[in-house]
C-alpha cells in the first residue's frame, strides 16, 4: 500500500490550486456559456459529465494509461499521436503551456530524481515534442509508486476539480452546488477506468464532435475569460 506522504505528494502536484496555469482554460465550456447551452447546475453536470466520457476518456485518462511502463519512444509517439489529433489551436496550445509548467515545477522540487520525466522534459524543450500534462503527471505519479486506476482517478479529479472551480466563477455555479457535481464525476472518472483500460493507442483522441467544434468556436470568441 502507498504511504500517506506519497499520496500527499502526488496529490499536491494535481491539486487545483498547483501553479501550472488551468484556471485560465475552459476547454471549451465557455463556448457553451456564449451560446446559453450551459446556464445553471443541470446543464454544466450535463457538459461536464460528457467531457469525462468521451474526451478525458480517449484523451488524458487513456494517455495515463498507456504511460505505464512506456519507453521514451512510446512516450514520443503517444504525445505525438494526442497532440495532432487535437482539432482546437487553443486547445493544443493550453495544454502545452500546462505540460511545460508542471514539469518545470516537478524538477523545482524533485530535481533531477526522476529521469524518464526528465528526458520527456528536455524533448519538449529541444522541441521534439510538444508536450502534454497528462503524460507529465504520469510519469511522475507512476515513479513515486501509484497504480494505474489510482493515477487514472487522481488526475480526473485534478481536471474536473479546475472546470468546476471555472464554473464556479463563470456559469456561475454555487460553490454547494459544485462540489455535489464534482462528488459525483469522481463516481463517474472511478467507473470508467475498467473500459478504459481495455483501450489501445489507436483510441487516443477519438473526441466527442461537439466538444472539439465548442473549442474551435472559442478561437473566434469576441468576449471571454478563458484562454481556451
Amino acid at each position: 500500500m502507498t504511504n500517506i506522504q506519497t499520496l500527499v505528494d502526488v496529490f499536491q502536484v494535481c491539486d487545483s490550486t498547483f501553479p501550472i496555469g488551468t484556471f485560465n482554460h475552459s476547454f471549451g465550456m465557455e463556448n457553451y456559456l456564449v451560446r446559453h447551452k450551459i446556464k445553471k447546475a443541470p446543464q454544466f453536470r450535463e457538459w461536464i459529465e460528457n467531457y469525462f466520457r468521451s474526451q478525458y476518456c480517449y484523451g488524458e485518462g487513456l494517455l495515463t494509461i498507456l504511460c505505464k511502463d512506456a519507453s521514451i519512444e512510446e512516450i514520443l509517439r503517444y504525445d505525438d499521436l494526442i497532440t495532432k489529433s487535437t482539432l482546437a489551436k487553443e486547445t493544443r496550445d493550453g495544454t502545452k503551456l500546462i505540460a511545460r509548467q508542471m514539469y518545470i515545477l516537478i524538477q523545482k522540487i524533485y530535481g533531477d530524481a526522476i529521469p524518464l520525466l526528465n528526458s520527456y522534459a528536455s524533448k519538449v524543450e529541444e522541441e521534439e515534442a510538444y508536450g502534454n500534462p497528462s503524460i507529465v503527471f504520469s510519469l511522475f505519479a507512476y515513479f513515486m509508486g501509484l497504480e494505474a486506476k489510482d493515477i487514472f482517478h487522481m488526475y480526473g479529479y485534478s481536471v474536473a476539480s479546475t472546470l468546476v472551480q471555472n464554473a464556479v466563477r463563470a456559469v456561475p455555479l454555487g460553490q454547494r452546488e459544485g462540489q455535489v457535481i464534482l462528488h459525483d464525476v469522481t463516481k463517474l472518472i472511478d467507473a470508467q477506468f475498467d473500459e478504459v483500460i481495455t483501450y489501445d493507442e489507436e483510441m487516443l483522441g477519438a473526441n466527442a464532435p461537439g466538444l472539439e467544434l465548442a473549442q474551435i468556436r472559442h478561437e473566434s470568441q469576441a468576449a471571454r475569460l478563458f484562454m481556451s
